[in-house]
């Protein structure tokens, strides 16, 4: 099962179109239903592992966070 998904909420960043996430369920200190920052793609943020991306952080191009990897803004 996916860990999050992309939601309808986005913005620009330097050109590149960015998607809010949206934990689909509960893992490390993320709660299902929870939003976190923005993604370009779904390969910036790893679906494995406790990986997130909180607040109105932004990770884009060719970033990967993965792991237990915490981004804040």
């Amino acid at each position: 099962m996916k860990k999050y998904k992309l939601i309808p909420v986005n913005r620009k960043y330097s050109g590149a179109t960015l998607y809010q996430i949206q934990a689909l369920k509960n893992f490390g200190n993320v709660k299902k239903g929870e939003e976190g920052g923005f993604i370009e793609k779904e390969i910036n943020l790893s679906q494995d592992g406790n990986a997130w991306i909180y607040g109105n952080a932004i990770v884009y191009e060719d970033a990967i966070v993965y792991g237990d990897a915490k981004v804040y803004a």
